[in-house]
């Protein structure tokens, strides 16, 4: 059993990146609801807990508390924003409102030596408005800020810190190297979380929950139900059958080549379905998104049971759900955060599904499961092929969707993933960015506008365009594209594909909005 840090969720949309961080590391780590039930926690036998932030204020009436076993555990506690607040009132300590509230880019200061912060100043990111007026007894200040006299703190035995700062973002450039000073030095915890030990694991669970039985598989030809279906193909072999659906929401050419590379590279059993026509006509005059989920991820498993009773029944189906789906759908597991969208394979499926789920990327971000899909000998072409999301082009055809709509958005896609793979783009490390262009694709707007084409007057329909750069896609930034190739894009667009006349370039971060448009 690998050694687990668990991160205990007091409702932070950080939460999810503090676990990917000490994954990075090569240490496992769990997420789980600060009201968990003490056996289930427990039973991790967790080598160090990591109180996330959240919304509420310690002082307030039935805020979130802190469970007993955390200080009983003996083991070491790493308290961030409200996790440092919270162990600050439960040791003795006084928090209050701040006159002077901190969000956004700030600077900390060392006051002492301590294992975790190096001397000198650190830039870092706060969000918080309470800050601590007097530490429990015991404690010592860290470091410091201009609002905060105990931006960090630290226990006399060494065990127990506090940081009112998020080291699990990005703009604190210092916040990896604290946090593996904590994970693997004060926790001593073994960074033996790696992609062969992932396999291993997940092969073995596989084979303990499915047993002897048939397993029908998902598959939508993204990298997720790709790497699903060859992780239970290795559990289980010739017991697995993969079902693909053409729905008539895929990209240019998928079909194609998702039939190409799994009956090339895996060897698996691939059935391939056409449900173009119901799928569409479920959708006639859908232009809700949730609505869209709900509708696809129930045809979705409809068209798998009518699959399932063509072959004999498989009691179980394999899905490609990882972690970022979980999170911002908010499931039972992330029941303190609000929930953003319904992922079409958590949010959207029926409650009378027949199915058993066999989910072995639930708990993996996506450059885990990249890692696994190398690991299994997956070709490149699928390990790195543009994420999709499960409901295809239905999520980037906003309004309603038509098959003239879909071929309008298809096209231009093509085009401009095209440009980019030209260019040497997409997934390269751009000259003046710290990411990748690791996803790029083109949405379609129910937004009619009036432009000159030969002369005449048309009134015709826009393409937004979308390439971010991202290392986790739980936050993400727009990419800097040249302005050139940007403007060949469009030229191209208009020129090419009947019924658009105006091309936009999305220049929105992850947050505010998400990578998709719906």
């Amino acid at each position: 059993m690998n050694d687990t840090i668990v991160i205990l969720d007091y409702g932070s949309q950080y939460s999810q990146l503090i676990a990917r961080r000490v994954r990075e590391l090569h240490v496992y780590s769990e997420l789980l609801p600060f009201d968990a039930p003490a056996e289930r926690v427990l039973a991790l036998k967790p080598v160090g807990f990591i109180l996330s932030g959240g919304p509420s204020s310690v002082y307030e009436p039935g805020a979130p508390g802190l469970p007993g076993y955390v200080l009983e555990s003996g083991v070491p506690v790493l308290g961030i924003c409200y996790g440092m607040q919270l162990l600050t009132a439960a040791l003795g300590g006084r928090v209050a409102g701040s006159q002077e509230r901190e969000y956004g880019p700030a600077q900390v200061s060392t006051l002492r030596a301590n294992p975790l912060l190096p001397e000198g100043t650190h830039p870092v990111w706060m969000s918080h408005g309470d800050r601590l007026e007097a530490l429990p007894p015991g404690f010592s200040a860290l470091a410091a800020s201009a609002n905060s006299p105990f931006a960090a703190m630290g226990s006399a035995d060494g065990r127990i810190f506090g940081l009112q700062f998020h080291p699990e973002v990005r703009h604190t450039p210092g916040g990896k190297e604290i946090l593996r000073r904590f994970v693997v030095e004060v926790c001593a915890a073994r960074p033996d979380w790696t992609p062969a030990s992932i396999i291993a694991e997940a092969v073995e669970r596989i084979r303990a929950q499915v047993g002897s039985e048939r397993v029908l598989a998902a598959v939508s030809g993204g990298v997720d139900s790709s790497v699903a279906t060859a992780l239970v193909h290795r559990a289980v072999g010739s017991q697995l059958s993969a079902v693909f659906v053409d729905t008539g929401m895929l990209r240019l050419g998928e079909r194609e080549q998702v039939e190409q590379a799994f009956r090339q590279h895996l060897g698996v059993e691939l059935v391939t379905v056409n449900a173009v026509e119901e799928f569409l006509d479920r959708l006639e005059g859908v232009t809700d998104p949730e609505q869209k989920r709900r509708i696809i991820g129930e045809t979705f498993i409809r068209t798998f049971e009518a699959e399932a009773r063509r072959l004999g029944q498989p009691p179980f189906l394999v899905q490609g759900t990882i972690y970022p789906d979980v999170v911002e759908s908010s499931g039972p597991d992330r029941s303190k955060a609000q929930k953003i969208k319904s992922h079409h394979n958590v949010g959207g499926l029926p409650q009378d599904m027949r199915f058993k789920l066999v989910e072995p990327l639930r708990y993996l971000f996506k450059d885990e499961v990249r890692a696994v899909g190398e690991a299994l000998g997956l070709p490149a072409g699928l390990v790195w092929r543009q994420p999709f999301p499960g409901p295809g082009l239905a999520v980037r055809c906003l309004g309603e969707i038509t098959w003239e709509r879909l071929e309008r958005l298809r096209a231009a896609d093509a085009i401009f993933t095209a440009e980019l793979e030209q260019a040497g783009l997409l997934n390269q490390r751009l000259a003046d960015e710290p990411g990748q262009i690791a996803q790029a694709f083109a949405a379609l707007l129910p937004v009619r506008s009036v432009g000159v084409m030969g002369d005449g007057r048309t009134y015709q329909e826009a393409i937004a365009l979308r390439a971010v750069t991202t290392e986790d896609f739980m936050t993400a930034d727009w990419a800097r594209i040249p302005p050139d190739l940007l403007a060949r894009v469009a030229n191209r667009i208009v020129n090419e594909v009947k019924g658009i006349n105006r091309v936009v370039y999305d220049i929105t971060s992850k947050p505010p909005a998400t990578i998709e448009w719906e």
